[in-house]
């Protein structure tokens, strides 16, 4: 058991706080899908999803994570902080009550632990940078939006998941003059890759100009690690030599394997507005029917400030559920991070 202020009053309860391990994979899945399952009707998580997550190389389970066991021993809360980018100026916290323990303080202490844990892994940004903490909640469970309202989060976007059904074939993708289309080669396109979703990207809200070596490690662990990675399912635009434009796709959905995942869709600024995205998209709809999937899915920002909300619905998608995200200012500041399409 570890011993923190935030747990004492659990503690003499009889509950016990301690770092989540390995070993407690299995209890940790089941217990999110409990949560899952009461708050939006699906299970969505696997042990793929939380093993990307505890792998990260930046990652310390000792550290970054925190189980609650009731008196008998069962697991009935969780909750992680993670660094996504380097610095770690946005730390994402994500975390579950089960919801036969909620209202007995167990969120709330859970809250206050990812918060002071939040402050100690966002120590060494440079003074004069603004720090905030992050998380979201499907926005129609309100238990969740209260514990957040009531530590002084605000709700700031909103992010959407948005599914195409494959009952009819997709319309044929148009590519623009000189497009030429390449499949990912792994290893070897790695680097070239992520160079280019890293450039890509600079136009996408929360991006941050990372080192390199930092956010490549981090970049191939989470877009390779999964025990479901399929190149085959990463299809590059290509302008003679240079990547223009990708995708990336996974097989399923973590909640419905019925589902094709579109992870990553990406394409350089000079090339926006040609049709490029809509083909690439439209290019996976396809293959995702062909291997027999029912439905193609993907998650975007709705505020996304590059209208990427607007091309999945002209390519007919439609949103299914939706999450609101959170913030808390941790430390006033100038953002790093992109927050409108740079000139």
């Amino acid at each position: 058991m570890i011993s923190s202020p935030e747990f004492e009053g659990l503690s003499k309860l009889g509950f016990t706080a301690r770092p989540a391990t390995m070993a407690d994979l299995s209890a940790v899945i089941d217990l999110l899908n409990a949560c899952s399952l009461a708050s939006i009707g699906v299970p969505q998580f696997n042990e793929d999803e939380t093993l990307i997550i505890w792998e990260n190389p930046s990652f310390n389970m000792e550290t970054d994570t925190r189980i609650i066991l009731s008196p008998q021993g069962e697991l009935i809360g969780y909750i992680d902080v993670t660094r996504l980018t380097d610095p770690p100026v946005h730390p994402l916290i994500w975390g579950q009550v089960h919801p036969e323990w909620e209202r007995q303080g167990i969120g709330t202490a859970l809250m206050s632990w990812a918060l002071a844990r939040a402050r100690v892994a966002t120590a060494s940004v440079p003074d004069g940078i603004r720090v905030s903490m992050m998380t979201y909640t499907p926005s129609t469970h309100q238990p969740t939006k209260a514990l957040f309202e009531n530590f002084k989060m605000k709700p700031i976007r909103h992010n959407w998941r948005m599914v195409l059904d494959l009952d009819d074939a997709p319309v044929a993708p148009v590519w623009p003059q000189g497009i030429a289309l390449q499949r990912y080669i792994h290893p070897q396109d790695a680097e070239a890759v992520y160079r280019v979703e890293d450039q890509i990207f600079r136009d996408s809200r929360g991006h941050i100009q990372e080192p390199f070596e930092s956010g490549f490690k981090r970049w191939l662990h989470h877009a390779t690690g999964r025990s479901d990675f399929d190149p085959s399912l990463w299809t590059l635009a290509m302008d003679d030599e240079e990547i223009v434009g990708l995708i990336r796709c996974r097989p399923a959905d973590d909640s419905d394997p019925e589902t094709g995942w579109i992870s990553v869709l990406g394409v350089c600024r000079r090339w926006r507005g040609r049709g490029l995205g809509l083909a690439l998209l439209q290019h996976a709809f396809g293959e995702f029917r062909r291997r027999g999937k029912m439905r193609a899915g993907l998650s975007v920002d709705a505020e996304n400030i590059t209208g990427a909300s607007r091309l999945y619905e002209k390519a007919g998608m439609q949103i299914e559920r939706e999450n609101l995200i959170y913030e808390l200012e941790l430390k006033p500041g100038r953002e790093i991070t992109t927050q409108v399409i740079p000139r």
